[in-house]
């Protein structure tokens, strides 16, 4: 294994394993696995990438850091040459954490003095200058991120979100200084070493700005970003002789299916209204689950039910009335609560009813669904939309997943993700 990455949720880690798979235009990627929690094995030989997926982006900053510290081990157990620490390009994190107290570990653990920090992921318009983060022509904290139920972003400034969180001292690489080259910017970072670690934010608003600054990134021990920032990491290795690239060839996999949908996204509630225009859709409201009026079971009947009409089953609602919500039964409640249902409700219909072709929307939902599961690791597929890979799980019945960040995809995603992971490209 040549590169290791420590990802806070499982879309983000998704995300970043489709990235390192596919590697620059033209050229390949590398052969990537994605681990669903820390293995309690070994890596497979023929791995050169591994992706480990926590559930570590909500939770209590010191349990994140040391989950990502133990992850961090194995991946170093494992051979890796680098280390990722990858997190939501709309830099999901309150003051408290957890981005800066995991760089701050990870940076210790790894004697590394210069760590990249660049969340920027232009596909999907967000873009990082002069150090603030926009969401297409939106600062972070104007993008609706500022309503977000577990960490609302009130400032677009990453250098001083960072320093809010971070005991690192914090520096600045504007955009005018990437576009010289990645030598120059190599220059620049080597320029920076001194006794003192830094945890130096880089601008980026183009895919090409993100490969510059990953050839420049060669050898550093410790970088951290979005999924963008691993565009270029696969060429290092490769033009070096030290991988021999991913041509891994997956199934289609043409069974049943289902939709659970978790994310209160702007994107994934305009998802739902098109994926209901022609599909079973069944919405799950917050008091029912809370005064256990609906269960799992509830839910299974109804996939099984609507088979042939992609059925797709969600809890969402637009911020006041999430906010509501909230405010009457407790956020980590409903967290909790939705949680257990939705990796209930997989479960079932995964070891029980047979389902083959899982598509999940939301960060927190796929990482409860994922746990539920229990399914270990990963091989990534091709990629459905930007940032979301097709998933295979290996055992006795084939299993076909798509995880599905709640500001990513195309309109007609949740369809759309059922075609690919049967086999279709269009």
């Amino acid at each position: 294994m040549l590169i290791g990455v420590i990802a806070d949720d499982f879309t983000g880690a998704s995300d970043i394993a489709v990235t390192l798979s596919k590697g620059l235009l033209g050229e390949g990627g590398l052969r990537t696995t994605q681990y669903l929690g820390i293995p309690q094995q070994p890596a497979e030989e023929q791995v050169e990438a591994g992706v480990i997926a926590l559930k570590s982006r909500s939770l209590p900053a010191q349990e994140a850091v040391q989950q990502s510290l133990a992850a961090c081990e194995w991946l170093l157990q494992q051979g890796c040459a680098q280390i990722v620490f990858k997190y939501c390009s709309t830099f999901d994190s309150t003051d408290a954490g957890n981005i800066g107290p995991v760089l701050d570990a990870l940076a210790q653990r790894l004697a590394a003095r210069n760590v990249i920090v660049c969340p920027a992921f232009p596909a999907m318009g967000r873009t990082l200058y002069q150090g603030n983060l926009f969401v297409h022509d939106r600062p972070l904290n104007e993008s609706g991120m500022e309503h977000h139920p577990l960490t609302p972003m009130k400032d677009a400034d990453i250098r001083r979100l960072l320093a809010r969180q971070a005991k690192t001292r914090v520096s600045h690489i504007g955009w005018q200084q990437v576009v010289r080259g990645s030598e120059a910017l190599r220059e620049i970072l080597q320029d920076q070493t001194d006794e003192e670690t830094q945890l130096v934010v880089v601008d980026a608003l183009s895919d090409h700005d993100l490969t510059l600054i990953g050839i420049a990134a060669a050898g550093e021990k410790l970088i951290s970003g979005g999924s963008g920032i691993a565009l270029a990491l696969p060429h290092n290795f490769i033009s070096a002789g030290k991988a021999q690239g991913n041509n891994s060839k997956f199934p289609a996999i043409k069974g049943s299916s289902a939709i659970l949908v978790g994310s209160c996204s702007g994107a994934t509630r305009g998802q739902i209204e098109e994926h209901q225009k022609q599909h079973a859709v069944l919405a799950i409201e917050i008091e029912d689950v809370m005064a256990e009026r609906i269960d799992a079971d509830d839910l299974v009947d109804f996939i099984l039910t609507h088979q042939d009409r992609c059925p797709l089953i969600y809890s969402s609602g637009d911020p006041a009335t999430v906010k509501q919500a909230q405010q009457q039964f407790g956020q980590h409640n409903i967290s909790q609560r939705l949680d257990r249902l939705f990796g209930d409700t997989a479960r079932k219909l995964v070891l029980e009813a047979g389902i083959q072709r899982l598509v999940v929307g939301g960060g927190e939902t796929s990482g409860a669904v994922v746990s539920a599961l229990n399914l270990g690791s990963l091989q990534v597929g091709s990629e459905i939309d930007p940032g979301v890979p097709a998933l295979f799980a290996q055992g006795e019945r084939p299993l076909a997943l798509a995880l599905k960040s709640g500001n990513f995809g195309r309109r007609d995603f949740f369809s759309h993700a059922l075609n690919v992971l049967a086999g279709s490209t269009h």
